[in-house]
């Protein structure tokens, strides 16, 4: 009963995430705001956990990319620095993680990341590739209009000072020639060449 459970729970999960067959996310743009292509969908494994589906390998604590940066907090102008640890190719999808911490008062990761002031997540960020003028948008669990990111939310998240948070985002990944992208963010700025790993 138990693993029927377990089983039934990771399927609703990975539903969720855009994860099995008849669920589509994310992909990409042109500069010029056309949309380009759809991303395909996998079989799904029938050899591996369903819970190995959804996770990405450990990146470590190796910073590839940072920048310290002012930004708009809750009360005011707040200081914040920014660390990306990773920007994982796997398959057609990159994953990209990364951490603020609070530097000087309240930084707003609450709604100050998404695509909208009632966007609770980090939907706003795009990988921008600058040699084939593409961006990407972070993966959508559907093309709907209540088709949610595949990325970490941030509803009720407020940064103070020495205070950090751990986020992702998944998107369709540049074309395997290109190396390294720019990251955007917003209220943050951009990161230019990151790495792919």
């Amino acid at each position: 009963m138990r693993k029927t459970f377990v089983l039934a729970v990771a399927v609703v999960a990975l539903t969720g995430c855009g994860m099995l067959p008849s669920t589509t996310g994310g992909g990409q743009e042109k500069q010029g705001g056309t949309q380009a292509a759809q991303t395909e969908n996998a079989p799904p494994e029938t050899t591996a956990p369903p819970a190995e589906q959804q996770t990405a390998p450990p990146q470590g604590d190796k910073v590839i990319a940072s920048r310290e940066t002012k930004a708009e907090g809750t009360d005011g102008p707040t200081k914040v620095r920014v660390e990306i640890t990773g920007l994982l190719r796997q398959g057609k999808t990159a994953t990209l993680n990364w951490t603020i911490t609070g530097l000087e008062g309240s930084f707003n990761v609450h709604n100050g990341m998404g695509g909208g002031v009632f966007d609770y997540s980090v939907s706003g960020v795009s990988l921008i590739d600058p040699v084939n003028a593409k961006r990407y948008r972070v993966a959508r669990n559907g093309t709907d209009d209540k088709a949610e990111c595949v990325c970490s939310g941030t509803q009720g998240e407020f940064l103070e000072k020495d205070e950090s948070a751990s986020l992702y985002a998944v998107f369709a990944a540049p074309p395997a020639d290109v190396t390294k992208v720019n990251i955007e963010m917003p209220q943050i700025g951009v990161f230019t060449d990151v790495p792919i790993s």
